[in-house]
């Protein structure tokens, strides 16, 4: 007797379970091997790793792999340290230093004298000695009408003071606010303990405030006041009477003697 014949319902039910049994061997195979390449790219990294680790630690790196890693996308370079421990004033006490400041500018000699301010000439000793303003920028002009000053020595170059190295209190303020054209003086804060390593030097007679408590004049120029003159004379960016000198300011050096 011949084999009865399947209903149109029982094949497409067939067909259907067939084609869902073909799609879940495909799921579990896909899965596999997915799992397989995830576990072969960690056993890569997990070896890179280690590699890189070994090579690092057991030897000593050059400059030019140190700055191959500095350079890296997304490495944050390393901030300027802060200068050395505050000295103590007794180290300029009595005695009056003179050098040059150098620079991209011209030179201009200096003389700080100890006599009267022993703990800012102490500090921008230690700061000259250690050659801490190498580098630095002038950030900062002024050319009022009653103050003219240019100022230097900003830890990273944008004014801000480094919390980590303060010191104080003001010494050597004139009580009248009159700073002669000439006058080394040290900047600062709010806080009359607020000095750091910023410095200005007035290229004109200026009146300051003193409802602070002034700012400590360390010492004078004896050379080349003409060059701070000149900065001053090229004016500052945007026409304004305060903020960055146009023409741009860096020091190579601060010696003293």
């Amino acid at each position: 007797m011949a084999a009865p014949r399947r209903k149109p319902e029982m094949r497409r039910h067939f067909a259907q379970m067939e084609a869902k049994r073909t799609i879940r061997e495909h799921q579990v195979s896909r899965r596999k091997r997915d799992s397989l390449i995830a576990g072969l790219a960690a056993v890569v990294v997990l070896a890179v790793a280690i590699s890189l680790q070994i090579f690092w630690f057991s030897s000593d790196p050059s400059a030019a792999e140190v700055d191959a890693l500095d350079d890296a996308p997304g490495v944050q370079e390393t901030p300027p340290a802060s200068p050395a421990a505050i000295p103590d004033p007794s180290t300029a006490d009595g005695q009056v230093f003179t050098g040059t400041l150098a620079t991209s500018e011209g030179e201009v000699g200096v003389a700080l004298d100890g006599n009267l301010a022993p703990q800012a000439v102490a500090v921008f000793k230690s700061l000259a000695d250690e050659g801490f303003f190498q580098g630095k920028t002038c950030h900062r002009l002024t050319t009022a009408e009653t103050m003219g000053v240019l100022q230097c020595g900003s830890l990273n170059g944008d004014g801000a003071g480094d919390p980590n190295y303060q010191w104080g209190p003001v010494e050597n303020t004139p009580e009248d606010g009159v700073y002669p054209a000439g006058s080394i003086a040290v900047a600062r804060g709010e806080s009359i303990d607020s000095n750091g390593t910023q410095f200005f030097i007035v290229y004109k007679d200026s009146q300051i405030t003193q409802e602070t408590g002034g700012y400590t004049i360390m010492g004078k120029v004896t050379s080349g006041l003409d060059v701070v003159q000149g900065i001053a004379d090229g004016g500052v960016e945007g026409g304004a009477q305060d903020g960055p000198p146009a023409v741009p300011v860096t020091i190579d050096s601060l010696t003293l003697q």
